[in-house]
């Protein structure tokens, strides 16, 4: 067996164990001296009764090898509350997936975040389901430090990925190649993406008249896309098409539109441009310039059509403005909170 970082460890708790002359009699105590409270070791035999008659030694040795990770105590106890479940396979087993996570990660404080951001990864099955889905990507195109950084960006990433022809297709039709920078984006979210998903996401773009071909083609430009969820798309396509006069095809070249929030940019800015259109003021918001004001911060758009104007002008778009802004969509606060799959 090669020297590892954790079979090192192990070489060392085991010695530890033996010289320690104040062993803990039981699980519990292993939890009380980590610093879990009764709260929190209540929470922890719930999620895994296996625990309370685990080996004391072999429980230490786990935590000795996790804290020689460089996880602080406070972080040590959030873990083993959250995702007790890590503690009950074999040492060795535990020992070789913090081995393979190490020398994946490439780092210790890289590894350190990820399994902070989701400590369930300690809980995957290393043969079955990490090892496999590190080398579909792989296969995929995907290199290494673009991988650790979509686990990082997307902590579920190895749980909830799967792939078949139909998803394989939807990657080849967004003509994204593999060493574009957006391809990571593209292959992780339809990787972990239900197919189901995919599909009501790509009928609901599909309900204003646009193209299979032309919707995957923005999920390849724009592959954030595809974590908004339908509701949020249904409303700003409306909006886009009835009070902007824009076609549906205008989000294909100017996607920031779906991203943007209705009731605080959109609208406010919109109606403020018809606005200052029914005052005849000299300056207007008008024609393409419509969609570069949009993506303005507000601190700019307030001063390039608010402030510049006359005092008086100004004062009365000003408060117009505000108005708008205050009206909430009707209903807003009993809206369903609805999901459609991962990530949204």
């Amino acid at each position: 067996m090669p020297t590892t970082y954790s079979t090192i460890c192990l070489t060392q708790l085991e010695g530890a164990v033996e010289d320690d002359t104040n062993q803990p009699e039981d699980s519990l105590q292993v939890l009380k001296r980590l610093g879990c409270s009764d709260i929190d070791i209540t929470k922890i035999f719930t999620k895994a009764s296996a625990l309370k008659k685990a080996d004391i030694d072999q429980l230490q040795s786990k935590l000795k090898l996790l804290s020689g990770l460089g996880l602080t105590p406070p972080e040590m106890v959030k873990i083993v509350s959250d995702r007790a479940r890590f503690l009950i396979p074999r040492l060795d087993c535990f020992a070789e997936q913090l081995d393979y996570f190490d020398e994946l990660f490439g780092s210790r404080e890289l590894l350190i975040k990820a399994i902070l951001r989701n400590p369930s990864i300690l809980t995957y099955d290393l043969h079955k389901k990490i090892k496999p889905t590190v080398e579909m990507y792989r296969v995929l195109g995907l290199g290494m430090e673009d991988l650790i950084q979509m686990l990082l960006a997307r902590p579920t990433l190895i749980s909830r990925t799967s792939f078949n022809e139909e998803k394989m297709e939807f990657i080849r039709k967004t003509r994204v190649s593999s060493d574009s920078a957006m391809y990571k984006y593209i292959v992780t979210l339809i990787g972990v993406s239900r197919l189901e998903t995919i599909r009501q996401k790509m009928a609901n773009f599909e309900k204003f008249g646009l193209s299979e071909d032309e919707v995957l083609g923005l999920f390849g430009r724009s592959p954030l896309v595809m974590t908004l969820s339908i509701d949020k798309v249904q409303r700003n396509m409306t909006f886009i098409l009835s009070h902007m006069k824009l076609s549906a095809k205008a989000v294909l070249d100017h996607p920031s539109l779906l991203y943007l929030n209705l009731e605080n940019v959109l609208k406010p800015r919109v109606l403020l441009a018809g606005k200052m259109h029914e005052m005849e003021l000299k300056q207007q918001i008008t024609g393409p310039m419509i969609v570069s004001v949009m993506r303005m911060k507000e601190k700019r758009f307030l001063k390039a059509f608010v402030n510049r104007q006359p005092k008086e002008v100004a004062d009365e778009l000003m408060e117009y403005y505000e108005n708008v802004k205050g009206v909430k969509r009707l209903a807003e606060a009993s809206k369903k909170n609805m999901t459609y799959g991962f990530p949204f």
